[in-house]
């Protein structure tokens, strides 16, 4: 296991206030087709209350084969948040992709079209990949490149159509039943003027368990095992987990410890400690560890049973439904708190200003 510096919670107010990175818009995007608990069920074999009560789907969003692709999903949630921030594309000095590997092409940068198409003519673009534990993860990356060079406004822009990849046939896969489609995006600014600024970026904390590295994957389409007419026809092109029970056991003995260390040292690095946090963020899980870790952490929490598992866009769709439903006020603290297989936990702390 690795993590980061120790807590810096003892600095003041002024001094984090000296170089601020804001969090000046955000946008969210998914798909109109729904696919509700019970079609999951049909497919799958699993009844149908076991799918809504404890995996926590009572329906999410699919894109159709021809349409919503990553690119375009994200270019509509871009817009969005630019249009909330009040920034120009031409105006944007990076575009970040966090999102799912699974995109329009194989090696390429989705990255690299949104920008594109979106005229951000002015901007570099990079790819960041963790998983589900993405959206911590890229904002902690983006704020120290606006603190540490040039650039002052990021746009981190992340989907996700990895249902396309589940096969509901497969038992051994069924934790991943909940896959939805959707896609976020934020803008970051270094300094931006307090009344433009909807959240000010804080600290995070990450831990990485590289033992539950090959624990699901694809068998097929990469470098050991290229794809193939063979590949293609033993259907070795969907997401598996070759030992379920095994990943479970272990799993289950540092999943909880994990959430919390990442959540509290965050919290410590912002100068707060568990009970200053008022609203979790949280990645999609089955209902009743969700209930369980939002208990220990004793904050206010929005569940995504309407829009199952959408990979790193979980944290912004988790917010904005807080948001709608007063949930997050100003001055709150909030924690973007994700885990993405591999395994990595992540946290990152937002002061919201409202």
């Amino acid at each position: 296991m690795t993590d980061v510096e120790s807590a810096t919670g003892d600095e003041s107010p002024a001094d984090r206030d000296a170089s601020a990175v804001g969090l000046t818009g955000y946008g969210t995007y998914v798909p109109d087709e729904v696919i509700a608990g019970e079609e999951i069920a049909a497919r799958s074999g699993i009844p149908e209350a076991v799918v809504v009560e404890k995996m926590g789907v009572r329906e999410k969003r699919v894109c159709p084969p021809d349409a919503d692709h990553v690119t375009d999903m994200c270019v509509k949630a871009a817009e969005d948040a630019l249009a909330d921030a009040d920034v120009a594309p031409e105006d944007v000095d990076t575009v970040l992709y966090h999102g799912s590997e699974f995109k329009d092409f194989v090696v390429w940068s989705a990255a690299a079209n949104v920008a594109e198409r979106l005229g951000a003519e002015n901007a570099f673009a990079v790819e960041s990949y963790a998983l589900c534990a993405g959206a911590p993860l890229a904002i902690r990356q983006a704020k120290s490149q606006l603190l540490a060079d040039a650039p002052e406004t990021a746009l981190l822009v992340a989907a996700s159509r990895e249902e396309d990849l589940v096969d509901y046939g497969n038992g051994d896969s069924s934790f991943m039943f909940n896959f939805g489609s959707g896609a976020c995006a934020m803008v970051l600014e270094r300094n931006p003027d307090a009344d433009r600024t909807r959240a000010t970026v804080r600290e995070s904390a990450a831990v990485t368990d590289g033992s539950f590295s090959e624990d699901v994957v694809m068998p097929a389409g990469g470098s050991r095992n290229p794809p193939s007419q063979a590949t293609v026809e033993a259907g070795l092109h969907a997401l598996d987990v070759p030992d379920p029970e095994g990943m479970k056991e272990r799993l289950a003995d540092v999943s909880l410890p994990n959430f919390e260390t990442v959540a509290d040292e965050s919290l410590a690095r912002s100068g707060y400690d568990r009970a200053d946090l008022d609203f979790a963020a949280l990645t999609h899980m089955k209902r009743s560890f969700h209930d369980y870790l939002t208990d220990r952490l004793d904050a206010e929490h929005y569940y995504l049973d309407e829009y199952g598992h959408v990979q790193s866009v979980d944290q912004v769709l988790a917010l904005d439904e807080g948001l709608k439903r007063g949930l997050v006020d100003a001055g709150d603290v909030v924690c973007f708190l994700a885990a993405g297989t591999g395994y990595t936990w992540a946290a990152t702390v937002l002061e919201w200003q409202g």
